[in-house]
C-alpha cells in the first residue's frame, strides 16, 4: 500500500512545475484566509481593476495611451460609484426598511387569506397548521429583513471606515491599472524562471473568467431591468428590491431562480390574494427565468466556462458549504480555476513543448 502511494505521489508531484503550481495556489488561499480581513480593500481593488481592464484594453485599440485610458476609466468608475451610492443604494435601503416595517401587517393579511382558503378547503389544512406556517415564514422573513437593516445601520455607525474605503479603493484601483505591468513583473520575480504550467493555468482561467464576468454583468442588468419593468407595471410592492435580488440571483445558477420564486409569490399573494393577477406575476417571473436560462445566458456566455451542469451544482454545494453566500457567488469562478488546474495537470507531460512567453503575464 505504501509503495502504491509513493508511486502515485512520485508520478504526480515529481515534476517541479506541479510543485510550483500547488505552492502558488496554497499561498493564494492562505493569504486570503489569514489576511483577508486586513487586506479587504486591496482584494476589492484588485477585483475591480480586473473588471475594468477589459475597457482599458478596448480603449488602447484606438491608439489611446494606457495612462489616459486609465484616467478615463477611473473617472467613469467613480461616476458610476457615486450615482449608485447617492441614487440606487438609498432607494434599496428605504425599501428594505419599509419591508421590515410592513411585514407584520402583511403576514396578518396573508394569514387571513389562508384562513379564508382553509374555510373553503378544510380537508387540506388545519387551522393549527396555518398558524404554524405563517409564524415560521414571519419569523424567517423578519430575521432576514432585520439583518439587512442592521447591516445598513452598521454602515452608518462605521461612517469613518466607509469614507476611508471610498477614498482608498479608487486610489488603489487607479494604481493597479496604471502600473499593471510593473506590479505583475515584480510578482513574477518571486517565481522560478520556468513556471510554464502556472502560466498556462493563469491564461486559461483569465480568458474564461473575463468572458464569464463580462457576460454575467450584462445578464444581471438585463434580468434586473426586465423584472423591474414588469413588476412596476403590475404595481407589485417592493418592485425595485425584489427585481434587484432577481438580477443578482443569476450569479447562483439553478438555485437562485428557485429560491427567488418564494418571495415573489408571497408578496403577490399577500398583496392581491389568490387572484389571477398574482398568478400572472409568478408566471411571468417563471417566463423570465426560462428565457434567461435557455436564451439569454447561452447567448451571452455560450460555453464560456465549459462546465457540466452537474459540476456547477456540486461546486455550488461545496463552496456554499464552505463560505456561505459568498461561496455561492464565487462558485463558478472557483470551479473554473479547479477545472483549469486539473486540465493543465493532465497535460503536464506536454508542458515543456508549449511554454508561453513571459509577456503572457503582462
Amino acid at each position: 500500500m505504501r509503495s502504491m502511494f509513493q508511486a502515485w505521489f512520485n508520478r504526480h508531484f515529481s515534476n517541479p512545475q506541479i510543485v510550483i503550481l500547488v505552492l502558488l495556489l496554497l499561498s493564494g488561499f492562505l493569504t486570503i484566509f489569514l489576511l483577508g480581513a486586513m487586506l479587504l480593500p486591496v482584494f476589492v481593488s484588485i477585483i475591480i481593476a480586473y473588471l475594468l481592464e477589459g475597457i482599458i484594453q478596448w480603449l488602447e485599440r484606438f491608439k489611446i495611451k494606457r495612462t489616459a485610458s486609465v484616467i478615463v476609466v477611473t473617472i467613469l468608475f467613480m461616476t458610476c460609484l457615486t450615482l449608485s451610492l447617492v441614487g440606487l443604494l438609498p432607494l434599496l435601503a428605504k425599501q428594505v426598511a419599509l419591508f421590515v416595517q410592513e411585514l407584520p401587517s402583511m403576514m396578518i393579511q396573508g394569514e387571513k387569506l389562508l384562513i379564508t382558503q382553509f374555510e373553503q378547503h378544510s380537508d387540506l389544512m388545519s387551522r393549527l397548521q396555518i398558524d404554524s406556517f405563517t409564524n415560521a415564514i414571519a419569523t424567517e422573513l423578519t430575521s432576514q429583513g432585520q439583518q439587512l437593516l442592521s447591516f445598513s445601520l452598521a454602515g452608518v455607525r462605521n461612517l469613518i471606515t466607509l469614507i476611508v474605503y471610498l477614498v482608498l479603493v479608487p486610489l488603489l484601483v487607479f494604481f493597479f491599472l496604471r502600473d499593471k505591468s510593473t506590479i505583475l513583473g515584480w510578482l513574477a520575480g518571486f517565481l522560478p524562471e520556468d513556471h510554464s504550467l502556472a502560466t498556462i493555468v493563469w491564461n486559461d482561467v483569465n480568458q474564461q473568467i473575463s468572458n464569464y464576468v463580462r457576460g454575467k454583468i450584462w445578464e444581471i442588468l438585463i434580468v434586473w431591468g426586465v423584472s423591474y419593468s414588469i413588476f412596476a407595471l403590475f404595481e407589485l410592492k417592493f418592485a425595485l428590491l425584489i427585481s434587484f435580488f432577481v438580477g443578482i440571483s443569476v450569479l447562483i445558477p439553478y438555485i437562485g431562480a428557485t429560491i427567488l420564486v418564494l418571495p415573489v409569490a408571497l408578496v403577490a399573494f399577500i398583496q392581491w390574494g389568490p387572484v389571477p393577477k398574482s398568478a400572472y406575476v409568478v408566471g411571468i417571473y417563471g417566463i423570465i427565468q426560462a428565457l434567461d436560462g435557455n436564451l439569454l445566458a447561452p447567448l451571452l456566455l455560450s460555453e464560456v466556462v465549459g462546465l457540466h451542469p452537474v459540476a456547477i451544482i456540486v461546486s455550488l454545494l461545496i463552496f456554499g458549504g464552505f463560505w456561505g453566500i459568498w461561496g455561492l457567488f464565487l462558485a463558478i469562478p472557483l470551479a473554473t480555476l479547479v477545472h483549469a488546474v486539473i486540465k493543465a495537470w493532465r497535460s503536464v507531460g506536454s508542458v515543456r513543448d508549449a511554454v508561453p512567453t513571459q509577456s503572457d503575464w503582462s
